[in-house]
Formats: structure tokens, C-alpha cells, sequence
């Protein structure tokens, strides 16, 4: 019964996340959003951490309460009529998978384009 819970909020994180990608595209967001969404993607892919990740017991903390806090205080900055379309929009695509390429693409994007900035800025290789 607890798996099912677990499952089931992933699920609904998944499609909040994704929601918010599309609505961060969109002209009708607000700025102050934007921004959120914006400090939520670098907390997320940045690799440095508050609390180093192997830590046990107390590594993830960051990620498990900076997150969704940040999801959530986006979620107040949005029009609700827009999150609810984006929402929609979302349902409609997670099913066909195109979410699930999309996002895959992106992590499997921004390592790479991490370390070529290290190295660039740490040598004159490029």
C-alpha cells in the first residue's frame, strides 16, 4: 500500500515537472515565476550541494526539501487557468512518452555541456 503512495505522488511530480516546462515557455508567466522555475532547474543539475550527496542519511535532505518547496512556491506565482492548460497539455504528451524523451534529453544534455565549460574554463584545451 505505502509503494502505491510513493508511485502515485511520483507520478504526480512527474507531471508537475513537466507542467512547469511548459509553462516557463509560455509569454503568460510571470516573471517572478520564471525565475523560480529557473533557480529550481540550477538547484537541481547544479553539482555542487548545501549538504555533499554522499553524506548518509542526511545527502539527499537538500534535494528532498529544496525541490518541492521551490515546486510549490512556483505553483503559487502561476495564473491557475495557465497551469491547469499546461496540466492538461502534459496529460496529452507524458501518454504519447514525448515528455519522457524530452526530459531524458535534457539531463543527458546538460552533463556534457557541464563538463566542457569546466574544462574550458579550467584549461585552454577548447
Amino acid at each position: 500500500m505505502a509503494f502505491d503512495s510513493w508511485k502515485n505522488r511520483a507520478k504526480e511530480l512527474e507531471t508537475e515537472v513537466y507542467a512547469l516546462y511548459l509553462v516557463f515557455g509560455d509569454s503568460r508567466t510571470p516573471l517572478a515565476a520564471k525565475v523560480v522555475i529557473a533557480l529550481i532547474i540550477a538547484s537541481a543539475v547544479s553539482p555542487i550541494d548545501p549538504i555533499p550527496d554522499f553524506i548518509p542519511g542526511i545527502g539527499y535532505l537538500d534535494e528532498i526539501v529544496v525541490l518541492p518547496v521551490g515546486v510549490t512556491i512556483a505553483l503559487w506565482l502561476i495564473p491557475d487557468e495557465l497551469m491547469d492548460e499546461c496540466r492538461a497539455q502534459t496529460d496529452e504528451e507524458i501518454d504519447v512518452g514525448r515528455a519522457r524523451w524530452i526530459m531524458a534529453g535534457l539531463v543527458l544534455l546538460t552533463w556534457p555541456v557541464l563538463g566542457m565549460l569546466v574544462i574550458r574554463t579550467t584549461t585552454n584545451w577548447i
